[in-house]
């Protein structure tokens, strides 16, 4: 039987028991993709994410992601609650930066005082979808969404749907129908459904989201950093605030009792949009299991 070390870690929080919970597990290497998927389904975390290697390869640590549902190539907060980790855990050092070995290629976290930063790599923009269609999924009326900026494909690494909307009110009063959410999102590029309002729960932040990915097994997310690099990147594209640079506090997770709070970096220089998403890592268990 074997051992595997596990902590428990909330990202994205202001302080414990807030934010997005992450499951990290030491030992990735001994384990089949199988064993890792049923190991992700028993946490039941929006993700879980293993280390696959404690000594760098290419200047990296090899992790990989998994949702209930699935391993993605990329994902926000267990990027960075992973790297507080390997910094805490296994590198015991206050390292400035720690570099992760993704699916989607090499993510570079950085350490600033309490907060970690993770470069994303640079958005790509799919297609653009009706309001008539997904206000259906999202169990609003086509009067919530603002029609002044498009609903739109974003993939910092991994794909989102971004939607905009006027009020938190909206905001808050989400249902999405499920049929409907699958009959979307089969014609998509980006299967998770990120909603934005300019307005804030406690009125010190300056957007407000909701994620909801069903089709990773997260019927909604406490707090996403992948889908809050792709708004940051939309946020810089459509010039929501009419400028080519952003500095935003993002607030989320007041729906589903775990607020969180993302820090959005981003500017459009020489043509190209560079995105940082920042946060707090909180480790506040740590244990064992046997496989």
């Amino acid at each position: 039987m074997e051992k595997l070390v596990f902590y428990i870690v909330d990202v994205f929080a202001e302080e414990k028991f807030a934010g997005n919970q992450l499951a990290v597990f030491r030992g990735g290497a001994k384990l089949s993709l199988g064993q890792m998927q049923a190991i992700a389904r028993e946490m039941h975390f929006s993700e879980t994410t293993f280390i696959v290697s404690e000594e760098q390869r290419e200047g990296g640590y090899d992790v990989r992601i998994f949702t209930p549902a699935a391993e993605v190539p990329f994902a926000g907060h267990p990027t960075l609650g992973t790297a507080h980790i390997i910094r805490s855990e296994i590198v015991r050092d206050n390292a400035v930066e720690i570099i992760l070995n993704l699916k989607v290629g090499s993510i570079p976290v950085t350490f600033q005082e309490n907060i970690s930063w993770m470069k994303q790599i640079s958005p790509e923009f799919g297609q653009k979808l009706g309001a008539n269609a997904v206000a259906e999924v999202l169990g609003l009326s086509r009067a919530e969404i603002d029609e002044r900026f498009p609903i739109e494909e974003v993939s910092t690494g991994l794909p989102h749907i971004i939607v905009p909307l006027k009020k938190l009110d909206s905001l808050k009063r989400i249902q999405v129908v499920l049929d409907k959410y699958y009959n979307l999102i089969n014609n998509t590029w980006a299967k998770p459904i990120l909603v934005f309002c300019p307005e804030s729960h406690t009125g010190m932040n300056d957007v407000s989201v909701r994620m909801f990915a069903d089709y990773y097994g997260v019927s909604e997310d406490p707090a996403t950093g992948s889908g809050n690099g792709c708004l940051a990147a939309y946020l810089i594209k459509n010039r929501y605030w009419g400028n080519k640079e952003i500095n935003v506090r993002s607030e989320q997770g007041y729906e589903v009792n775990r607020p969180s709070l993302l820090y959005l970096r981003a500017a459009e220089r020489d043509g190209r949009i560079e995105v940082f998403v920042g946060g707090k890592s909180i480790t506040v268990a740590q244990g064992n299991l046997f496989v």
